[in-house]
C-alpha cells in the first residue's frame, strides 16, 4: 500500500492569516516538466545549429536557445469523510467546499493595500475599473518533502465526486498547475543549492571510466 504524504501551498503575503491549504497526494503522481526552445540557425548546411568540436565551444552553439521555467501538475484528493464520520463541525456543513474556496482564492489577482496588505482585487471599493487597478497575481509557496519552491498557480481543474444533500462537495479530485518562479528569492536559491548538491552526489557515483573515453 502507498503510503500518502502530506504537501502545504500557502501564499506569500502579508495577510491575516495567510492563505494556506495542506492536502495529501501520492507522489508518485506528481509530474514535473521543463521545456528548452530552440532557434534553428540560418545556416544550411547545419540542421540544429552551428557546428562544434569541444566543451569550449558549446556556449556559442546555445546561443539560439532559451529554457523555459520548470511546472508541475498536482493530483490532489480533498476528502471531508473522515472529518464528517467525527463530526466536525465544518465537515458535516460545508464539506471540502472551504478548501476550494481556499484554491480559487489564491489564482484570484490580488491588490496590495496601506503597509502592503494584500485583498482581492474584486473586494476593491473604489469603483475604479479592473484594468486600473495595480493587480498582481498571489506568489504560492509549494512544500512538498524537502522542497520548498515559489511558485504561480497557473490553473485549477476541480472535479467533485460527492456531495451532501445539500449539493456542498465533500469530495474533490484537483489538478494544479504550478509554475516555478525562477528568480533571484531565497526559496529558489536554497532550491538550486540542493539540486546542485544532488546532481554532484550521482556525479560522484559514475564510474569515472565511462565519462573519461567521451571526451
Amino acid at each position: 500500500m502507498v503510503r500518502h504524504m502530506q504537501g502545504l501551498l500557502v501564499e506569500y503575503a502579508l495577510s491575516a492569516p495567510p492563505l494556506s491549504l495542506v492536502f495529501e497526494f501520492n507522489p508518485q503522481q506528481l509530474g514535473r516538466s521543463r521545456s528548452v526552445e530552440i532557434t534553428l540557425s540560418d545556416t544550411p548546411a547545419t540542421r540544429g545549429g552551428y557546428d562544434f568540436a569541444s566543451p569550449t565551444e558549446t556556449p556559442r552553439v546555445s546561443q539560439g536557445v532559451s529554457v523555459s521555467p520548470e511546472s508541475f501538475d498536482v493530483e490532489i484528493l480533498l476528502d471531508a469523510t473522515d472529518r464528517m464520520a467525527q463530526g466536525h463541525p465544518i465537515a458535516t456543513t460545508a464539506g471540502v467546499e472551504p478548501e476550494l474556496d481556499t484554491l480559487r482564492t489564491m489564482v484570484e489577482p490580488k491588490i496590495q493595500g496601506p503597509e502592503g496588505l494584500q485583498t482581492l482585487a474584486s473586494l476593491g471599493l473604489s469603483g475604479e475599473r479592473a484594468f486600473q487597478r495595480d493587480e498582481s497575481a498571489s506568489v504560492i509557496l509549494f512544500v512538498w518533502g524537502s522542497h520548498v519552491l515559489p511558485v504561480f498557480l497557473k490553473a485549477i481543474d476541480v472535479q467533485e465526486t460527492a456531495h451532501l444533500p445539500s449539493l456542498v462537495p465533500y469530495r474533490a479530485n484537483v489538478t494544479l498547475t504550478l509554475q516555478v518562479i525562477e528568480s533571484n528569492n531565497p526559496f529558489y536559491q536554497v532550491e538550486k543549492i540542493r539540486q546542485a548538491i544532488g546532481a554532484g552526489l550521482n556525479s560522484a557515483s559514475t564510474p569515472s571510466h565511462l565519462i573519461g573515453g567521451i571526451y
